[in-house]
C-alpha cells in the first residue's frame, strides 16, 4: 500500500479555519514550554527545601523528607495526573471543588501541579546527592566561624552543591519537557496532543510525527545548551575532580 506524502500539510486550514496545522503545533509547543518551566519552577523550589532537609541532623525531619520522595517519585505521573484531576476536587469541600472543576484552564494548572512535586522529589535527591558530596569540612568551617546552621546551608553548602549537580538538573530538565506529554491525558493541548489531532485529521502519521519530533528535539537542544552554558560560568575549576577522587573524606 502507497502512502500518501504530503509534506506541505502543515500549511493547510485546519478544522477551525482560522489556523494552519502548524499554528496549531506552535500552539501546542507553547502550553509545553508554560507547563514545563512552571513544573520547573516549582520543583526546583520544593525540590530544594526538601533536599536540603534530608541532609540535616534531625532524624525526625529526614525521615519526612524520604517519606515526601518515596510517595511522588513512585507513583507514576500518569497516576499522579489522573489523583490531581479527579480525585482531588472529590477530596476537598464541595465549593471548593465546583471552583476547581470550573477553572478555565484546570487541565493546566493540574498538569504543572502534578508534574512539579514529581520532579521535585527528583530533584531532592540530587540536591541531597550534591550536599553529600562537599567536603565534611565545609560544614565545620562554617560553624567555626560563627554561622548558624540555616546560614551555613545557605551560604556555604548550597552553593558549592548546586555547582556540582548541574549536569544532573540539566537531565531532569529535558525529562521534564518530555514528561509534560502525558497532561494530554487529562485534556491540555500541548504538543504531543495536538500533533495527534492533527494526525486524526488529516490521517498524515509520518508528516505529524516527524514535525512533532524536530520540535522537541529543538526545544531540547536549547535548553540543554542553556545548561551547559550555566555550567560553565559556575563550575570550580578542579573541585568536582578533587571531591570525586578523595571520597573517603565526604
Amino acid at each position: 500500500m502507497h502512502y500518501p506524502w504530503n509534506w506541505s500539510i502543515y500549511w493547510q486550514e485546519s478544522p477551525d479555519g482560522v489556523h494552519t496545522y502548524m499554528d496549531t503545533l506552535l500552539a501546542g509547543l507553547q502550553w509545553t514550554v508554560a507547563t514545563a518551566v512552571s513544573a520547573w519552577i516549582m520543583a526546583l523550589v520544593i525540590g530544594t527545601v526538601v533536599g536540603t532537609v534530608r541532609t540535616m541532623p534531625n532524624k525526625w525531619l529526614v525521615r519526612l523528607s524520604n517519606a515526601y520522595i518515596e510517595l511522588f517519585r513512585n507513583i507514576p505521573l500518569i497516576v499522579q495526573m489522573f489523583l490531581w484531576y479527579f480525585v482531588m476536587p472529590e477530596l476537598v469541600p464541595a465549593s471548593a471543588g465546583n471552583w476547581l472543576k470550573s477553572l478555565p484552564n484546570a487541565s493546566f494548572i493540574t498538569a504543572f501541579l502534578a508534574l512539579g512535586f514529581f520532579t521535585s522529589a527528583r530533584v531532592a535527591i540530587q540536591v541531597s546527592t550534591g550536599i553529600n558530596a562537599l567536603p565534611r569540612g565545609q560544614r565545620m568551617a562554617g560553624t567555626a566561624l560563627g554561622l548558624t546552621l540555616a546560614q551555613t546551608y545557605r551560604y556555604v553548602l548550597l552553593p558549592m552543591s548546586f555547582r556540582i549537580i548541574i549536569p544532573a538538573l540539566t537531565n531532569e530538565f529535558a525529562a521534564i519537557i518530555k514528561n509534560s506529554s502525558v497532561a494530554l491525558t487529562i485534556g491540555l493541548v500541548e504538543l504531543t496532543a495536538a500533533t495527534y489531532s492533527m494526525r486524526e485529521f488529516t490521517f498524515q502519521t509520518f508528516e505529524s510525527l516527524t514535525a512533532a519530533t524536530v520540535i522537541y528535539i529543538f526545544v531540547s537542544a536549547i535548553a540543554l545548551l542553556l545548561a551547559r552554558w550555566l555550567e560553565s560560568r559556575t563550575a570550580v575549576p578542579g573541585f568536582i575532580a578533587a571531591s570525586s577522587s578523595g571520597a573517603g573524606g565526604h
